[in-house]
């Protein structure tokens, strides 16, 4: 097939030798399976913020570290050069997510290079070799499905040991690989200890997988899993071996309505300085 522009510069170096077909085209990206040298890859185009469809970068962005405080000044005004750092820091966090992930021995793609907003990683596969298809595209039985919902879990805990939350989680960034699932699709990964949506985002996850194993095994809807496995990670419980039971004690304790309603207001303030930058953003473009 006709090399895609973006690709041209890895053909140049040598890091990849051909082209073979587009994989799939979603909200963030573009990938396309290639060769190097012996081996299939993949190599994963990532749009830019006008293309992109995903619309809730903010909160993804909590918690990230940019490497000096003029990078931070410009991407909060939403500057030319802040724009280009919100950017680099979007496409860099699955970069690192993925070799974090990697190296703590979670199943995900094997990350090779990323280079002008290209990520060259493993092309996961099937048992006859094929690509690998995504979770929403294969029936299970019961059995399977309570089989492959442990062993995602146990994931989602291995991430989180690792100081990582996916944030998108579900079926259709889940691949179903000759031995077991693979989770993709990282770059709205956060950093568990630093991001204040952190503990939503990982019963989000969780819930997102029993929603989708609960088709094919009712009995995983009525856990508690997400709220259990984060009780353990904040009491520093957790570990890649640990039993899960999907049961977590009712919080008795009296709420307190003043700094609730505090809280809140704080967070509709947010909101709305947030829309203000992003009008002023658009009518500046």
């Amino acid at each position: 097939m006709k090399v895609p522009k973006r690709l041209m510069p890895l053909l140049e170096e040598g890091l990849i030798d051909e082209v073979l077909s587009q994989l799939m085209s979603g909200k963030e990206a573009t990938v396309y399976v290639v060769r190097s040298g012996d081996a299939t890859r993949c190599a994963k185009v990532y749009k830019d913020a006008k293309q992109r469809s995903f619309r809730q970068a903010a909160s993804y962005r909590d918690g990230r570290k940019v490497q000096n405080s003029r990078q931070a000044r410009a991407m909060e005004k939403g500057s030319r050069y802040g724009r280009q750092m919100q950017e680099e820091v979007w496409q860099n966090a699955e970069v690192n997510a993925l070799f974090q992930l990697a190296n703590a021995g979670v199943r995900v793609p094997q990350p090779y290079i990323c280079t002008d907003g290209v990520l060259l990683m493993e092309l996961v596969v099937d048992a006859e070799g094929d690509v690998a298809p995504r979770l929403n595209d294969v029936d299970l039985t019961q059995e399977r499905a309570l089989q492959l919902h442990a062993m995602l879990l146990n994931q989602v805990v291995r991430m989180l040991c690792a100081g990582v939350i996916h944030g998108d989680l579900s079926e259709y960034n889940i691949l179903l690989a000759a031995d077991g699932p693979v989770i993709i699709d990282l770059p709205q990964a956060v950093d568990a200890a630093a991001n204040t949506e952190a503990c939503a985002m990982l019963v989000r996850d969780v819930n997102n997988l029993a929603a989708y194993f609960g088709r094919f095994a009712p009995e995983v809807l009525s856990a508690s899993y997400g709220k259990e496995i984060w009780a353990l990670y904040e009491a520093g419980e957790l570990n890649v071996d640990v039993e899960l039971t999907g049961y977590v004690e009712p919080d008795a304790s009296p709420v307190d309505m003043d700094s609730l309603l505090l809280e809140l207001e704080d967070s509709r303030l947010e909101e709305e300085a947030r829309m203000r930058r992003e009008q002023q953003l658009t009518s500046t473009q």
